[in-house]
């Protein structure tokens, strides 16, 4: 069976991934919000390291309510709109359509079932360096693996099919326990999106610091624990994970994680889903993060020096 995908964020990630999926001769449908003009006319451009291309048409509306029901919707935005996928999902749904948030953080899907009880999702993990260029035109700088795990998909045959899909379109891909992936995720996401903004750098700045590099450390043992303690009891991720994790940024493309880039653009961040849900959860389990609690309240000052309340 043939799955038709929709894609609700066509920014970096969804436009890279979106992308791919149409390379590789799947019917693709993408939702755009300033660029849809942009691309209606001139199509999608992808820069990557595994080879630059042109999709000079693709299926590109305005609204959902122009799109089909699709039996996939990845779900790209950022969390800080999560509140309009109430508005955006419908038109995209059928009886057993999965939706893929991803999407960072934690408490994410429990969010969205409360919305559509119904609802079949699964959660999605990127590990990929992405940035949104210009109108239509996305680099990918280094990585691209996508992690999956079902949140509430009563069919596991439909993520295998998804993950066939994505790896023969290119994209690495593999089916993991979801709260496994989020935690894994986060050991990353936390550190490096809240000091990225905070010393105002990029990653590269602070994994050559000897200090900063120390205090990095320290934070993904901490997250390391947490979910150690909350989920991942009888299969926990091990410390040297993060050594795993601190040489990975040592070899990747200088980057601006996605919460600087929000932050340079004085635009919200994703502070709730990154720290205040995973502080939160750990915290109903016994488990203080301390130092991710002093991260999200540095954040949180420093969201409010620049946005309108």
């Amino acid at each position: 069976m043939s799955l038709k995908y929709g894609i609700i964020g066509s920014g970096a990630i969804g436009g890279y991934f979106g992308g791919m999926l149409v390379k590789g001769g799947h019917d693709v449908h993408f939702l755009f919000h300033s660029d849809y003009d942009f691309v209606e006319e001139n199509g999608l451009k992808v820069d990557s390291i595994n080879g630059d291309f042109v999709l000079p048409a693709v299926n590109a509306y305005s609204n959902t309510h122009d799109m089909p029901p699709c039996d996939v919707v990845l779900v790209c935005l950022k969390t800080t709109k999560n509140k309009e996928l109430k508005h955006l999902l419908p038109p995209l749904l059928h009886e057993n359509t999965v939706v893929l948030l991803i999407q960072n953080g934690m408490g994410i899907e429990a969010d969205l079932q409360k919305l559509f009880p119904n609802l079949h999702i699964a959660g999605g993990l990127a590990f990929i360096c992405a940035t949104k260029m210009g109108p239509g035109h996305i680099a990918h700088l280094d990585y691209g693996k996508l992690n999956i795990g079902s949140y509430s998909c009563p069919d596991n045959a439909v993520l295998q099919q998804i993950c066939q899909d994505f790896e023969k379109s290119g994209i690495e891909t593999e089916i993991l326990n979801l709260q496994e992936a989020r935690w894994k995720k986060l050991v990353w996401n936390i550190p490096f999106n809240g000091m990225t903004v905070i010393m105002n750098t990029t990653t590269d700045a602070l994994i050559a610091n000897a200090d900063m590099r120390q205090l990095l450390h320290r934070l993904m043992i901490e997250v390391i624990e947490a979910g150690n303690q909350c989920d991942l009891a009888d299969n926990p991720i091990p410390l040297d994970y993060a050594d795993e994790i601190i040489h990975m940024t040592e070899h990747m493309t200088p980057y601006s994680p996605s919460m600087k880039v929000d932050f340079d653009s004085k635009r919200q961040m994703e502070i709730n889903y990154l720290y205040t849900q995973p502080i939160e959860y750990a915290a109903r389990a016994g488990y203080n993060m301390t130092g991710t609690a002093v991260l999200e309240k540095q954040l949180r000052f420093i969201q409010s020096t620049y946005l309108i309340k």
